[in-house]
């Protein structure tokens, strides 16, 4: 006697509701401030959370994924590296030069803060936001 009960797709998210976990997606940049590194995994699991219920969902978290990990993650090695070499180049004196590339190279995962907080607040407005040149990509990659 093993029967099976019908699931019931879960129900689509309402446009009040895409707004803020798209949001809240893109908010996750704000983990890093925290942690440093942990900012990610909130796109992540909205991506997997909502993914089934609302493709505008799905496309801002994974939109905010690949992003954080790019300008986050990459420019944070970037930002290591540049400041090794410095460090290393100082003992040259040539490395004095380099203290304002490795200055400059370190903004980058503050203005990835920015700019993911941007893209935040534009979506809650209801706006289709969409990262440069991460935006169509993702796009393509979701259409298929």
């Amino acid at each position: 006697m093993n029967e099976q009960i019908p699931q019931t797709p879960p129900a689509p998210l309402t446009p009040a509701e895409e707004r803020q976990w798209a949001m809240f997606a893109h908010l996750g940049v704000l983990v890093n401030l925290i942690s440093g590194f942990l900012g990610p995994l909130v796109p992540l699991a909205i991506y997997f959370i909502y993914k089934d219920r609302s493709r505008y969902v799905a496309y801002q978290s994974l939109q905010a994924l690949i992003f954080q990990l790019i300008w986050w993650i990459g420019g944070g090695a970037l930002t290591g590296v540049a400041w090794a070499i410095t460090g290393t180049l100082s003992a040259f004196v040539i490395g004095l030069i380099c203290v304002p590339f490795a200055c400059i190279i370190s903004a980058m995962p503050l203005a990835a803060l920015g700019y993911g907080v941007y893209a935040g607040i534009q979506c809650n407005q209801g706006v289709d936001f969409k990262y440069w040149l991460i935006g169509d990509w993702m796009r393509g990659t979701l259409n298929g």
